[in-house]
């Protein structure tokens, strides 16, 4: 997704005047257009599958540096006494 800046800053007032072909440019292109009030930026507006994307690779993100956090401060275990104990837990 390369950002196009002659094409994907606009004002609100343009995307007053022309919603229904921002929309459509959003969403063939699935670039975001970054919304602009008295010239400077205000918004950004994005296709929904793009946005769900952003918003999962984010999630994974945030669990992945969790457990960086977890292996740093040594609050791991091996996989055989992790299952022993799930297995107890579960009444498995």
């Amino acid at each position: 997704m390369q950002f196009k800046i002659t094409q994907d800053i606009i004002s609100i007032t343009e995307l007053k005047k022309h919603t229904n072909g921002v929309l459509q440019q959003v969403h063939n292109t699935k670039r975001p257009v970054v919304l602009t009030k008295n010239g400077k930026a205000e918004a950004v507006l994005l296709d929904a599958s793009e946005y769900e994307k952003m918003t999962g690779a984010f999630y994974i993100m945030q669990e992945l540096a969790k457990a960086e956090m977890d292996i740093r401060s040594d609050r791991t275990e091996d996989a055989k006494t992790f299952f022993q104990r799930f297995r107890s837990e579960k009444n498995i």
